[in-house]
């Protein structure tokens, strides 16, 4: 039998109890949450295309990644993609399109040569050597009002068509120009931490030259065949009918005292792996091509020998054996490795990962009015 005393004490129990049982069913029969809210965890966004999930920007709650060769790597949960499409892939050369990630842990840049990315890309690159004459290969829908289009050419003026209809067509420039918005250079030198010794190559030969295309009309060829009446120059490559591969070209050029870094044509600002790569192996190189003060904006004046600091071929032979006897006097045009290392570049892919940082962090809009005269004069 219950007594008042305990229906007293029940009592504020039970009004809990009812409290609770009107505030459910207020929250079921007006709120009615998801059953999925209510007892399945947050899943993370994995997609398997590997743009899908790069055009839209990402929340806190949520992981955008990209699909490469089957392997899943996250991306920042807060950093929105930069797309770039390689509109004409420059000589039809594939390259690691992750590259910009492995090597420059850019994980914020796509690069892709997949034209449905179109309508979303932020950039298109355009590589100059691979234009046609009558532009039918660009192009042809209204460029979307958000989106760049980069002009690409790593090429002298001389060996690149002066195409009509190219001013007024681009955005940006990439090119070995240092006043190009982009620029980009065929090699560079970086300052070493600590000093460090140097330690020359084993030298079997005096001068060495490499060449595939040999043109007699050219400045180069026509100093080559003088110099080579008062000094012994060994020559390699397609030009002299003996072909050299890459692994070839470290041993050879390596074991030569100078090397014949002999550019193809003339150019402010035109210096390209022939004087880097000797650089890099150990080798002093001969310059031909631009003017001395060009070549000291990129390197030390003493890590080459320009062949304008000579009154003729003769001279500059001379010269090279006086260097190929003394020692001393050799090793000044290599102390500068004891500072420094050549660093390269990789063709093209490295441009295209510049041109995708770009992007990214300069938002201004800018038009390229006057491409032909810029570059051809």
């Amino acid at each position: 039998m219950t007594t008042p005393s305990s229906q007293s004490k029940f009592r504020p129990i039970l009004v809990t109890v009812l409290l609770l049982g009107g505030f459910m069913t207020f929250l079921f029969m007006y709120i009615k949450p998801s059953p999925q809210w209510l007892y399945e965890p947050v899943k993370s966004v994995v997609c398997s295309d590997q743009f899908t999930s790069t055009t839209e920007q990402v929340t806190s709650k949520s992981i955008q990644s990209n699909t490469t060769n089957g392997q899943v790597t996250p991306a920042k949960s807060d950093e929105k993609k930069t797309i770039l499409l390689v509109w004409l892939v420059p000589f039809g050369q594939q390259n690691d399109l992750n590259f910009c990630k492995s090597r420059f842990n850019m994980d914020y840049c796509i690069i892709t040569t997949d034209k449905n990315m179109y309508s979303k890309a932020d950039g298109l690159l355009f590589h100059h050597r691979d234009i046609r004459g009558d532009l039918s290969n660009l192009p042809q829908t209204q460029r979307p009002p958000y989106q760049k289009w980069i002009w690409f050419n790593m090429e002298s003026p001389t060996h690149s068509g002066n195409f009509a209809g190219l001013d007024n067509f681009f955005n940006l420039t990439l090119n070995y120009h240092r006043d190009a918005d982009i620029p980009a250079r065929y090699g560079y030198l970086v300052k070493t931490q600590n000093e460090k010794k140097f330690e020359l190559p084993s030298k079997s030969k005096l001068v060495c030259w490499i060449v595939s295309n040999y043109n007699p009309n050219h400045a180069r060829t026509k100093y080559y065949n003088e110099l080579r009446q008062h000094i012994e120059v060994s020559t390699f490559g397609r030009g002299f009918g003996r072909y050299v591969s890459d692994g070839d070209y470290a041993n050879i050029v390596s074991g030569c005292k100078f090397y014949l870094s002999f550019e193809n044509s003339i150019h402010k600002d035109y210096i390209t792996e022939k004087m880097y790569r000797p650089l890099s192996l150990g080798t002093v190189p001969v310059v031909l091509g631009t003017s001395r003060q060009n070549y000291e904006d990129f390197v030390p004046g003493d890590s080459f020998i320009h062949t304008n600091d000579f009154k003729s071929p003769k001279e500059l032979a001379d010269y090279l054996h006086v260097l190929d006897k003394n020692d001393t006097l050799y090793m000044r045009y290599l102390d500068w490795k004891k500072l420094y290392e050549v660093k390269g570049t990789a063709f093209w892919i490295e441009h295209a990962c510049r041109a995708c940082e770009y992007l990214r962090t300069d938002n201004e809009y800018k038009a390229f009015r006057s491409l032909r005269s810029w570059y051809w004069g």
